[in-house]
């Protein structure tokens, strides 16, 4: 394999790890929590009901004349984008932005560096198998063999930059250069076609600060976590795609939570993993993009796309813009 190509896959990689929703490009396999005896399907569906907006994709918010409708989305291909693709489109025609994590500028943006500058996601320091006992080392090439990721190369990458690669189905790296469209880029080009400007919420660096900012120790624990979860990698891509199209986000969460527990992890390893994960790509970045939401708002209707699990939660945008006085209504179901 040449070594181009697949970082320019590794970088569709980071780019959705980033945009916080594991995703599954029409993957196959076994629906996990469909499989699931009856007590516990209920017990995760309590656990995931007791957070704020655990339930919906598409969401309305008003305050004081202004108008946000918020899209959780889903960011690879899958044909039953066409329900939910449609109704955003009707508030399209009407608003004056889509906000996005990332727009076409920023994804380019991050692709060239990327492919032009590897340096910025490997590590000048203790490789893999320096890090890791042999035991794990060995669990993490086999786990990196079912991804297509050279050992040699991810030996010499920072660990948080390989488990997030390896969070993802393996069917879905094979088809990151597929050229089909997940819910955020038929939302563009929708934008695009009503003539409605297209903003990024943030940089295309995001990624890298994010990733930056967290300890060796707890990209380790990352990492391991990403190697006990993978062997199930595929199906859980065909359960969380089931989950989303169901409407049930926050029950992604809950039963990766499940999964990881069930693979050899303590629960309160689970649960700090789990904190560390939502703190990282959900809570910090929900609470910048407020401001910015709300500043757009007051120039007319805006539509919001960002991924689902940014909706639901305590510090969820929809209990953000609730604290801050708006009106929240759910518009698909």
């Amino acid at each position: 394999m040449k070594i181009t190509p697949f970082l320019r896959r590794l970088a569709a990689s980071v780019w959705l790890v980033a945009l916080a929703l594991p995703a599954s490009a029409q993957c196959t396999g076994t629906n996990l929590f469909d499989a699931m005896p009856a007590s516990e399907r209920t017990r995760l569906t309590l656990a995931a009901h007791s957070a704020p907006f655990a339930q919906g994709l598409l969401f309305e918010a008003r305050k004081d004349g202004m108008m946000i409708t918020l899209a959780g989305t889903y960011h690879l291909p899958d044909p039953r984008h066409a329900k939910l693709s449609r109704k955003v489109a009707d508030a399209l025609k009407g608003a004056k932005q889509l906000l996005v994590e990332a727009g076409p500028k920023e994804e380019a943006r991050l692709q060239e560096a990327m492919t032009s500058d590897p340096k910025l996601m490997f590590s000048s320091g203790p490789t893999l198998p320096e890090l890791l006992s042999p035991e794990d080392w060995a669990r993490t090439k086999d786990a990196l063999s079912a991804h297509g990721m050279p050992a040699f190369l991810a030996a010499k990458m920072r660990p948080a930059f390989v488990a997030m690669t390896l969070s993802l189905p393996p069917c879905a790296v094979r088809e990151m250069g597929s050229g089909e469209m997940g819910l955020d880029k038929v939302l563009m080009q929708d934008a695009k076609t009503e003539g409605v400007p297209v903003h990024a919420l943030e940089p295309w660096d995001t990624v890298f600060a994010l990733f930056n900012a967290i300890s060796q120790r707890e990209s380790l624990e990352m990492l391991r976590a990403a190697v006990i979860g993978a062997p199930l990698a595929d199906d859980m891509g065909v359960t969380m795609a089931d989950l989303y199209f169901r409407g049930e986000p926050r029950l992604i969460w809950e039963l990766a939570r499940a999964q990881a527990i069930d693979g050899g992890m303590s629960a309160k390893e689970v649960d700090a993993q789990m904190k560390l994960s939502e703190d990282l790509l959900m809570v910090g970045r929900n609470r910048n993009w407020l401001p910015e939401i709300e500043a757009a708002a007051k120039a007319g209707p805006v539509v919001v796309a960002v991924g689902a699990l940014h909706l639901s939660g305590k510090a969820g945008l929809l209990a953000l813009l609730r604290a801050d006085g708006w009106k929240i209504s759910r518009l698909d179901g």
